[in-house]
């Protein structure tokens, strides 16, 4: 039962995560710097939602590290984003960058932890 209340909180976590995207990218200004970051940040922010469910589905170990490895480089695409509307800074909401910034990389270590712990379990 606490396996799969860890699992339902984690995919609220990246569903919040991906509207929490959503809304700091229509903020984002209609320039070419929005124009061009925008687009980007929805893919990636969006992303590891749908790629965490595929992989509780996954048919092997390796399936689950491996969809779980593309759920974590789209967070680490996420956070150079995110640093980067930060540090310009492209919208009017100054705290949603930096808090998005925090969940990002909390994010980063749940799925670095859990690809390792996969990793290990299936060497023994």
């Amino acid at each position: 039962m606490e396996q799969r209340t860890i699992r339902h909180d984690l995919e609220n976590r990246l569903i919040q995560y991906a509207i929490d995207t959503l809304t700091l990218s229509e903020g984002l200004p209609n320039t070419s710097a929005g124009k061009h970051i925008g687009p980007q940040l929805l893919r990636s922010g969006t992303a590891p939602a749908a790629v965490y469910g595929e992989a509780q589905s996954a048919e092997s170990r390796k399936d689950f590290v491996h969809k779980t490895k593309v759920a974590l480089k789209e967070l680490r695409e996420s956070h150079v984003w995110l640093a980067i509307i930060k540090r310009k800074p492209l919208i009017n909401d100054a705290k949603l960058p930096g808090l998005l910034l925090n969940e990002t990389n909390e994010l980063i270590s749940i799925f670095v932890t859990s690809i390792n712990t996969a990793i290990k379990d299936d060497q023994e």
